[in-house]
């Protein structure tokens, strides 16, 4: 007997842990994990007497790693790591950093990584960029996407401190990453600058993320044309249009690299969802969700323009203006029937798809009158949907006795709160995070919010 599952979940349940939990936890949480491991990873890795790293654990003074050796390194012993392992430390600490605000982070960063990735930045060819071994060695290559991610860790640093330093040194990769790009397949960017014998996704997903990310530090309309002129690139050479995922390289005979790896679908699916952040276009919300799917992250969307020819209201139309009801009247935002229709159709998904359990985030609380909203409501179409189908659903309302200061402290609980507040729609005039905050829906929400931090505040004085 298949074992029942959850269909769907329209509404998130969020979280918030009180103050003196929170510090209980503290010493078996992932942040402290997280530092264990970079305490564990200069310990077994570090090389004695400077900043840098070793390839691998335990140390072997002739272990020679080829795999992007030039001529010149392939026959010798490699002392310290090349390029890409030694640039996951910038990352970490910049995460690390990101999550704690912690001083010492910087201070890591500025006094340990850094001095140590500078062992590897080539001055002698231009334009000025990171090599793929230390500067003290033979000449090594140089490839785009390794300094793509560094820009990447640059960009992200700036936009915490709004250091400029910081910034300074992503637009110098930048320019870079742009000398590596002709019109040779119509566009795109290499791999690497000593071997251009392919333009591969590990570059050009990446690269996009980086110009985004560079428009959005800057605010500079050049770095957004050129994010999404690489997106539209890669999408359209490197797609495998069967599965949206993408495949590794295209070479310069116009010969497919047909491997694919996850971290190049995942950089698009970055790229996708940062063109729609700052377009709000649709389609790139699409071409993540594609992407998603492949990946095995199921998403489903049904059609629901037949409402708008039976209830014509505010959130479907734009001659209907937005405004609170009046006398007892419901709001202009109030479509009949709504939650009947999308539990019916979500019902009837759930059994193809041998689910049992159906979560909604409608409550009685705090709302607006909406009658379909109600506890008796939704268990009176429980029953019936079970009757219809002969089909024994379980419809859960998580939400239905929270008001809206009680479900911003659920978020905070499960450690959701920022990702709730920035990330989730409930503005009627389709602004993502804190909306338009004059709506009905965003005062209601804003006001909870208020409460709950004001709460949250007096609570851990």
């Amino acid at each position: 007997m298949k074992s029942p599952c959850i269909l769907l979940i329209i509404v998130c349940t969020l979280s918030l842990t009180g103050c003196a939990s929170t510090k209980q936890a503290d010493s078996d949480s992932s942040l402290g994990k997280a530092q264990q491991t970079l305490d564990s990873l200069y310990q077994h890795y570090s090389a004695k007497d400077s900043y840098l790293l070793r390839e691998s654990y335990p140390f072997d003074e002739q272990h020679k790693v080829t795999y992007l050796a030039s001529e010149d390194q392939a026959n010798m012993p490699n002392q310290f790591s090349y390029l890409w392992p030694y640039s996951g430390t910038f990352s970490a600490v910049n995460a690390l950093f990101e999550a704690t605000h912690d001083k010492k982070y910087q201070k890591l960063l500025d006094k340990r990584v850094l001095p140590g990735l500078e062992e590897y930045f080539d001055i002698q060819r231009t334009p000025n960029a990171y090599s793929s071994y230390i500067q003290t060695a033979p000449t090594s290559d140089r490839f785009y996407d390794d300094n793509v991610w560094l820009g990447i860790d640059f960009t992200d640093i700036y936009q915490i401190t709004q250091e400029k330093r910081y910034l300074d040194k992503a637009q110098l990769i930048w320019k870079f990453i742009e000398s590596g790009t002709d019109s040779l397949l119509g566009g795109g960017i290499y791999w690497c600058e000593q071997k251009k014998e392919s333009k591969n996704t590990c570059s050009n997903a990446p690269g996009s993320v980086l110009a985004l990310k560079l428009f959005k530090a800057t605010n500079d309309s050049i770095y957004f044309r050129q994010g999404k002129e690489l997106y539209e690139w890669t999408q359209k050479n490197l797609q495998d249009s069967t599965d949206y995922l993408y495949f590794d390289n295209i070479g310069l005979d116009r010969k497919i690299g047909k491997a694919k790896y996850a971290y190049n679908s995942g950089q698009m699916m970055q790229s996708a969802a940062l063109l729609y952040q700052l377009t709000r276009n649709p389609l790139y919300l699409k071409d993540a969700q594609n992407i998603a799917k492949e990946l095995g992250v199921e998403h489903h969307i049904l059609d629901m323009d037949l409402l708008n020819q039976l209830a014509p209201n505010a959130l479907t139309r734009d001659d209907i203006e937005i405004k609170d009801g009046e006398e007892g009247e419901l709001p202009s935002t109030f479509v009949e029937g709504r939650n009947m229709v999308f539990l019916t159709f979500a019902a009837i998904l759930a059994k193809t798809k041998n689910a049992r359990h159906i979560v909604t985030g409608v409550c009685e609380t705090d709302f607006s009158g909406y009658p379909d909203c109600r506890d008796v409501f939704i268990k009176s179409l429980n029953v019936t949907s079970n009757l219809a189908m002969d089909y024994d659903f379980v419809m859960h309302t998580p939400l239905m006795w929270l008001d809206k200061a009680q479900t911003w402290e659920l978020a905070d609980k499960y450690g959701k709160l920022e990702y709730v507040r920035e990330k989730t729609l409930t503005c009627y005039n389709g602004i993502i995070g804190d909306g338009c905050g004059e709506c009905p829906s965003c005062k209601l929400r804003q006001h909870g919010l208020e409460t709950y931090l004001k709460q949250k505040e007096e609570l851990c004085k």
